[in-house]
């Protein structure tokens, strides 16, 4: 259904009559079919995803909602009270907007509350408010229009199987709402509501934080990235961008502070990690940095290691990154007449204390290897995949998903193929679709165990994903090869 609105001049009477005497402003009205539930799903879904209206957002914490028997003790959380005659407020929320940057935006608390009229009319009227807390338009955010209040009014005819929805300001001011950057809000919020309400919105095809919570990574990520991002994009050693690649690092590395937090809580020692193909080793330095030991190696050096280089007691050399090429343990190290002997300084056999968490991060013909690695070592591990390597590190076309009704794109065979192997292994694979600003933002998990790894006949997994002929040859190469972009 095309949005086009009715507009409303500042002068037009209230659709509504708030309980104090306060006058609630109708700016935009326009048509609707959907009727009262999908009306309050649909406003409660985007109380909850406040991301949705504002990209300003994170999320929203819900810090009391009297419907669900969440109550803040706290006299400061508890919900602004604001009466509509004829309508009876069923429920209401208390809301913490959360903002992407925290040094330009604040949080702002907001109480949110449901409202419905109890009519013999044929007219079923369903309200929403968003009340901020608080008293004045200086005290408000950017990202929140500066009004008391707001409304979403759902008017709803169940004969005719129609109505409208409606938004409505109650300003500071009533000139204020003369001003385009006021009304255009409330343009936007009611065209968001006119999406979702008609099914053409946003659509839920993937779900995020199912192993770390939302809030524990987001608040995480907003720490590191106003403690590091600065100074590593103007510090940039590299050629490629340095956006991309920073902003992606702190957030795997949020994600994998929140993930050990949990696995190793109650006083667990932390394990130590180790990051195969650890790129410009910015993802090992951060790490470092928040106190994590651990280490990272790559077939190239980068330039970014002078900076980034600290010592470390996990190592082989004692430095977190280091120059290695990885030679599993388990393939022969024959090599053809054309490939030279490799200098056994720059070898590593892939066998790592037990414990250890292994990270393969975009670690392209390493990543298959992930998990078999982390089997012969019982060590855990996550692995983001990129692009498709068999285990000899050729490039190659994995075969389409075992669910046929998944895509069959490059990326999602390549995905179900080192989850297979995974499982062969003997692990159970989580999947968490990593915040990560990249398209290959799927993370496999490893870490428990379905099957011992003394019962995993490791020769015959590798013999099932095409065997290990030619890796030697093709690895050696990467000494003389260019870095990759990561």
């Amino acid at each position: 259904m095309t949005y086009e609105p009715e507009e409303f001049s500042p002068a037009t009477p209230p659709f509504f009559e708030d309980g104090a005497g306060d006058v609630w402003v109708p700016l935009y009205r326009h048509s609707c079919t959907f009727g009262p539930d999908v009306f309050v799903e649909k406003m409660d879904n985007m109380i909850r995803n406040p991301n949705l209206n504002s990209s300003w957002l994170f999320r929203a914490d819900i810090l009391h909602d009297d419907l669900e028997g969440v109550v803040s003790a706290s006299p400061d959380l508890r919900p602004v009270v604001r009466d509509v005659k004829g309508m009876r407020c069923h429920r209401r929320l208390v809301r913490k907007l959360i903002p992407r940057n925290d040094r330009r935006d604040a949080p702002l608390d907001q109480t949110c509350s449901f409202h419905h009229e109890d009519s013999s009319d044929e007219t079923l009227r369903s309200l929403v408010l968003y009340l901020p807390h608080a008293s004045s338009g200086p005290e408000l955010p950017f990202y929140h229009p500066h009004v008391r209040g707001i409304a979403h009014l759902h008017e709803w005819d169940p004969v005719r199987q129609s109505g409208s929805i409606s938004i409505h300001f109650l300003p500071f001011e009533p000139e204020h709402l003369d001003d385009p950057k006021t009304r255009r809000p409330a343009y936007h919020l009611l065209h968001i509501l006119h999406k979702h309400g008609h099914g053409v919105g946003y659509v839920k095809k993937v779900h995020h934080d199912i192993v770390v919570p939302q809030a524990t990574f987001q608040d995480r990520y907003m720490q590191l990235k106003n403690k590091y991002a600065r100074d590593l994009v103007q510090g940039w050693a590299e050629s490629t961008d340095p956006a991309k690649h920073v902003f992606e690092d702190l957030a795997i590395a949020s994600f994998l502070i929140g993930l050990w937090e949990d696995m190793f809580k109650g006083g667990s020692k932390f394990p130590g990690f180790v990051d195969i193909g650890c790129g410009n080793g910015l993802l090992v330095h951060v790490l470092n940095k928040e106190g994590y030991a651990g280490w990272g190696f790559d077939a190239r050096a980068r330039k970014s290691w002078a900076q980034y280089q600290s010592p470390v007691q996990c190592s082989p050399s004692g430095q977190s990154l280091e120059q290695r090429l990885l030679l599993p343990s388990v393939v022969p190290t024959q090599s053809d007449s054309a490939t030279p002997e490799l200098d056994g300084d720059l070898v590593h056999d892939g066998v790592f204390p037990q414990g250890t968490f292994i990270i393969s991060n975009h670690a392209d013909e390493l990543t298959p290897w992930t998990p078999i690695l982390a089997a012969l070592s019982r060590c855990p591990f996550l692995m983001i995949p990129c692009c498709s390597h068999r285990l000899t590190g050729e490039k190659f076309r994995a075969p389409a998903p075992r669910d046929k009704s998944k895509s069959s794109s490059t990326f999602a065979s390549l995905v179900d193929w080192v989850t297979r192997i995974g499982e062969d292994c003997g692990w159970l694979i989580e999947v968490e679709m990593m915040r990560i600003p990249s398209t290959r933002n799927i993370g496999l998990l490893g870490r428990t165990r379905v099957k011992d790894a003394i019962d995993i006949d490791v020769d015959a997994i590798l013999r099932k994903y095409g065997g290990v002929d030619g890796y030697y040859d093709n690895v050696a190469k990467l000494v003389k090869a260019g870095p990759r972009s990561h």
